[in-house]
Order: structure tokens, then sequence, then C-alpha cells
């Protein structure tokens, strides 16, 4: 066809007389947006993840609003910063904990190679010897950090985090079952939707991180939740367990996974051996996999009094039968322990006495995602290696984890002692972990006062707190509790921890004044 001719055919599909334009023109009325509420995934409405709700929302609105103060349109707030005690962020701004000067030290490099490569005198100048050896190291394993690496992760970094589990539970692990992740959530959300086809049933505990009741919520599975003894410092209760399962095959729901939390998120409690046990049996006796979120093993604030043990550990310690059997799942993070590097998004699961064919279906949903960020990566190898005693790194390494550990647990224990000191207020200070879950005895006005806002009582209480003191934290109904009861989540992360005690105080006894 010559240019002339297929201009002219242009020119003719463009003219309102041509019949190819008049058929569109009269076939095809405008239907709307594809995307509308009721047409996309209904599963998606249902989910709700309450630390990054409206309160967060409404925090960041005054966050960016005292961040303008020449906008005299905006109504003066009644305080200075709005105070993030909602999440476990550390490293957030405002919360301000220091990053690990080795972590730095290590991946800057690594992002950077030609500094150990080109300028090595210049490297010298700045970095300690073993910080220079251990980039060069993982430049070695690793190439370049803008490259994909295997699915599972990169296989020597794999191969320490088997080391790490070996040393810590006394038993040996695979690195082929091991597989790194972009945080230990999306492990969790990846295992989950593996483990769980729709109606499935699983246990998770009361109250939770609400990761859990969103996953559920999205994969159409079934929450059976089994409720922790808050006058027992947040325990686990066997018979409660034996309950959820119970009801559930009553009412025709396989119970499919079992969710522990240990240490607990909201509540900071620790379990037991003994409890442990208990759970393996029955899961053992049940056909259950256990899911064990043991991403908070670092933050133990009395190890004398109840150390951490992993369920690896446990489940191996038992009889033959059950050591080999019972399906375990457990996931740890670089986001929490000493090191809060939530924003690189880094973790692992390890899959113990799971089959080779479902194993293949786990490598497969991997491969789907191409593989886990690698600055995460390096920052479980950082996690599951630090510098060793005697190593020129040790000393400053051991000097700042101490202090961010210290420093934790004596909030902890201060905001604990004060939440107790307040009337109609009550704490159970935490073993581990980095929150509290502080109960709240709500007047009736206050609970008759929510419904006409349309409010759980404990949320509007938060959304009220938010308001005139800036301080965020979580309603419990947002991580589920007994029916009747109120909470609030808070982080002992705020460096801080007198002026956010001020300002509670402050806030809570007006309230109960205002609704006595």
């Amino acid at each position: 066809m010559t240019r002339t001719s297929l201009r002219g055919l242009i020119r003719t599909v463009n003219t309102s007389k041509s019949p190819i334009t008049r058929s569109i023109h009269t076939t095809m009325a405008p239907k709307g947006p594809a995307l509308n509420i009721k047409s996309i995934n209904q599963s998606v409405i249902d989910v709700h993840y309450a630390v990054r709700g409206e309160l967060a929302l409404k925090a960041d609105k005054y966050t960016q609003q005292l961040n303008n103060p020449k906008d005299h349109s905006l109504d003066k707030l009644p305080f200075e910063h709005v105070v993030t005690a909602n999440i476990g962020n550390p490293q957030q701004k405002g919360l301000n904990q220091v990053p690990l000067t080795f972590w730095r030290q290590v991946i800057s490099l690594v992002e950077y190679p030609d500094l150990f490569k080109k300028h090595l005198d210049l490297a010298k100048k700045i970095y300690p010897e073993d910080v220079i050896e251990r980039a060069k190291s993982l430049h070695e394993e690793i190439g370049s950090v803008g490259a994909y690496t295997h699915s599972k992760g990169v296989l020597s970094i794999r191969k320490r985090v088997a080391k790490f589990i070996e040393e810590r539970d006394g038993y040996p692990a695979d690195p082929e079952s091991i597989y790194l992740t972009a945080g230990a959530s999306a492990g969790v959300s990846s295992m989950l939707a593996i483990a769980l086809q729709p109606g499935d049933g699983c246990m998770i505990p009361i109250p939770q991180y609400p990761l859990y009741t969103a996953t559920l919520a999205y994969l159409n599975a079934t929450p059976l939740p089994y409720y922790l003894n808050e006058s027992e410092d947040w325990s686990m209760d066997h018979d409660t367990l034996l309950k959820a399962v119970s009801e559930a095959k009553s009412k025709g729901i396989p119970v499919k996974a079992l969710v522990i939390i240990n240490p607990g998120n909201p509540t900071g409690s620790c379990l037991s051996k003994e409890a442990m046990e208990a759970v393996v049996h029955l899961c053992y006796e049940e056909g259950i996999v256990l899911m064990a979120d043991e991403v908070y093993q670092t933050n133990i604030y009395d190890p004398s009094h109840r150390p951490f043990a992993s369920f690896k550990k446990v489940l191996k310690s038992m009889p033959e039968k059950i050591a080999n059997s019972v399906e375990l799942v457990s996931f740890h993070s670089i986001s929490k322990g000493v090191s809060g590097e939530c924003g690189r998004r880094g973790g692992y699961y390890e899959c113990v006495n799971i089959s080779p064919e479902v194993m293949e279906q786990v490598y497969k949903m991997a491969s789907v995602t191409l593989c886990p960020p690698v600055s995460g990566q390096i920052g479980v190898d950082l996690m599951v290696s630090p510098p060793k005693a005697g190593s020129p790194s040790y000393d400053l390494w051991k000097q700042e984890t101490d202090l961010i550990h210290n420093n934790l647990k004596e909030r902890s224990l201060l905001m604990a002692e004060h939440f107790n000191k307040l009337p109609g207020m009550s704490c159970n200070p935490a073993e581990g972990a980095m929150y509290l879950f502080p109960k709240i005895e709500m007047p009736q006005k206050a609970i008759e006062e929510a419904k006409k806002r349309g409010k759980e009582a404990d949320v509007m209480y938060a959304l009220d707190l938010l308001d005139a003191t800036g301080i965020c934290a979580v309603a419990g109904s947002g991580f589920g509790q007994e029916p009747g009861t109120y909470h609030l989540r808070v982080t002992a992360l705020c460096p801080e921890t007198a002026e956010f005690i001020g300002r509670f105080e402050k806030f809570h006894k007006e309230f109960l004044e205002q609704y006595k």
C-alpha cells in the first residue's frame, strides 16, 4: 500500500461518515469504570488492619499540619508533635532508634563495592577491618545487589541462617528448607495462602497481631479464636485451645493451622515450655500445622526467669513420633529485636516436617515473586551472624545492642508501672516484645457516647487521645479482646517516656471525669 493510499484510509476511518466509526458510536455506550466497590475482589472489603487504619491516617494529617506552621488557616493543635506509639517501627522519625553501626557500614560497602575495590586505602581509614572483609565476602557471594538472587534467597546466607538455628536450638537445620523473605509478614501471608483452602479454619490468639485476621479474610479462610488469659499474665490456657477445636468441628470447619505469637504481640507475654509442649501435642493429635511467629525472640526482658525457646527446639526434644511428624513453619525478622530495620524488609521462615510435594509448591510460589529484597537478605545475614567477640567491631556492636535492649526494657517497665497507678486502668508488665496492652474500665456513659458516634468505645478513646495529646495508640478492638473489655496497644519505643506518661495521665483522668 502506498503512503498516499494509507493516508486516505486513515482519513476515511476518522470521518463521521465512516461505517466503522458509526458502528462504534451507535453500539458502544459508556459503562463506567471497570473497578468499583462492588466489582473488585470482595475479600478485600473484609480486610482490616488496625495499626495503619483510621487512627494512623489522622495522625499523619496532624503531623503534616505541624510541619506547616505558616498556614494560618489551620487551627492550632494542643500539642507540638505526634507520638507514634501505634506501630513497632523503631527507626521511625520521632522514635529515632539509632541504626547499628556495623550493619550500616557493611551495607554501605556492599552497595558501593568500588570503595574496597578501587579505593581500599580510603576505605581502611573509614571502616574497621572486619567490616571490609565481611563486605568483600558478601560481594563475592552475591555480586551486584541490584540483581535478582535465587528465589529462596542467597544460598550462603541461608546456610548461615541454618547455622544460627542449629546453635540456638541444638538441632540441625536444612538450608533448602529455609526461605528468605521480604519481612516476616510476607512469609506469613505466603505460607497461609499455601496451607489454607477457602473455608479452612486457622486458630489465632486473641488478642493477636491483625496481620492474621487480615490475611485470613483475604483468603476466605475461617479464623478460630482462642483467648489468652489476661488475669494470668496473658497465659495460654490449653482447655481454651481444645474448646476452639471442638467448636470448629461441631460447625464442620476443618482445623488446618494454629498460629502462635511468642513473645506475644500485643501482650508481651512469653510462653512456658510446658505450654509449648501442650500446643505441639495438640497439633500432633489433631493433624494441625503449627505456625510459630517468633520475630520478638531477642526481645526478652528477663531471660533468667523465662528464656526464649523456639518451637523447633521444643518439637525436636519430644518423642520421635511427634518430633518427626508435626508440621512446623517458624518465622523471624530483622524488623524487631535490636536491629529495628523495618524498612529494609528482611526475614526468613523455616519449614519442618513439610512433605516434599508441598515444598515443591512452596518453591513455585516463592519463584512467582522472583526473590526477596537483596538488602533485606543482607540484613538477615547480619542478624544471624553478628561480629564475634574480639573482632574490631564487636565492642561497639555490643554497646549499641545492650543500650537498645535496656532502654526498651526500662521504658516498658516504667510505662506499665504508671498505667497501673491510673484509676480505671490496669496493665500486665511485658515479659518481652515491645508493646503493652493496658485494660481500660470504660465508663458506661463513654460506651453510650461511642455508640452514638458509630465507634467501639476504645476506638473513640484512642481517637480522643490523639486529638488531645498527639499520642497515636491503637484500640484493643483492632487486635481482638474478650467481649465487654477495652484495651489500648502502645509501643515502648518512645524516647520521651516521661513526657508520654504525663500527656497520657492528664488525658485519661479528664476522660474519666467527662464520662463519670
